[in-house]
This record gives C-alpha cells, sequence and structure tokens, in this order.
C-alpha cells in the first residue's frame, strides 16, 4: 500500500495529476477540517497569507477559479477589472462541485473534471511556499509558487 492509496478517493486524483506534472507533492491529511485559511495556516504552522484559497467564481456566467492569499479577501471588484468581466459573483455549491468534482473548503487547484481558468494572486509570490487543499476540506498540500502556476497554467493578477 502507498501513501497515496491512504487518501481520500479526490485526493488521490490531485496526487496522481501531480505525479502526472513530475511533482513529486506530498498530501498531507490534517486531523480537522481547515475550511478557513486560519484554520489551515494554525494546523500547518505558516503563516495565513501563505495558504492558498480555492474559490470558485462565476465571470459573466462562466466558472473560473481564483487562487488567492489567506491574508486577505478578494475585491470583485478589482479582479472584475483584472479579467476583464463585467460581473464576477461567488459560484453557488453546485456549480463548485460540477465545475471541480470537489467540496467547498476542500477545492484543490487541480484534480477537476475539466481544466478551469485560472487566475493567481499576486501577492502569493511572497512566500517560498504555498499551500493549497488537496480535494477535500481536511487535506492540504504543499506548492512553491512557480509550481502553482505551472499546473494551472493561471495568470497572476492583483485581487484585493
Amino acid at each position: 500500500m502507498t501513501a497515496a492509496d491512504s487518501l481520500p478517493a479526490r485526493s488521490r486524483i490531485v496526487h496522481d495529476q501531480l505525479a502526472v506534472a513530475g511533482i513529486e507533492g506530498r498530501i498531507v491529511i490534517l486531523p480537522d477540517s481547515a475550511r478557513t485559511a486560519a484554520l489551515a495556516a494554525e494546523a500547518i504552522g505558516c503563516p495565513v497569507g501563505a495558504i492558498a484559497n480555492s474559490l470558485v467564481l462565476v465571470a459573466d456566467g462562466d466558472p473560473l477559479l481564483v487562487m488567492t492569499s489567506g491574508a486577505h479577501r478578494v475585491d470583485f471588484g478589482v479582479l472584475a477589472a483584472s479579467i476583464g468581466a463585467a460581473e464576477v459573483a461567488m459560484a453557488p455549491a453546485a456549480v463548485v462541485r460540477s465545475a471541480t468534482g470537489q467540496a467547498i473548503g476542500g477545492v484543490a487547484p487541480i484534480g477537476h473534471p475539466t481544466r478551469l481558468r485560472t487566475y493567481i494572486d499576486e501577492d502569493l509570490r511572497d512566500f517560498t511556499e504555498v499551500w493549497t487543499a488537496g480535494g477535500t476540506p481536511d487535506t492540504v498540500m504543499p506548492l512553491s509558487f512557480a509550481q502553482l502556476q505551472h499546473l494551472t497554467a493561471g495568470r497572476v493578477i492583483r485581487v484585493a
């Protein structure tokens, strides 16, 4: 049995995509859910800004993923201007699940049925290591900023 075999099904998908991308990532199962950046940072022992929150939003009717630093909230006006959208809003839970195959609070930057258009908060560049969800609310994984950008093909923008 490998370490990946002990992961939840959604996290195994993420693990497999890391391997395909040539990244020897490790997915950590936390003792409790880490549905907020503050809870995740406390459990991991890292600054809250190093938590890369995965927000599934709807921009002009299309779902997209925004990876944002846990140190601040996304300003939808700034985000809309950054991506050229007329309207940006939080995606309903059903859209999050449909677009990612994952639940709110556990959305990884990868492991989705189809690639989502992705944007990455420029403030995440300030950290050597960022922590993202690993496919479930109680799993996380460390990545470098470069790995996050490579995995998602995300465009770096200002979100706050």
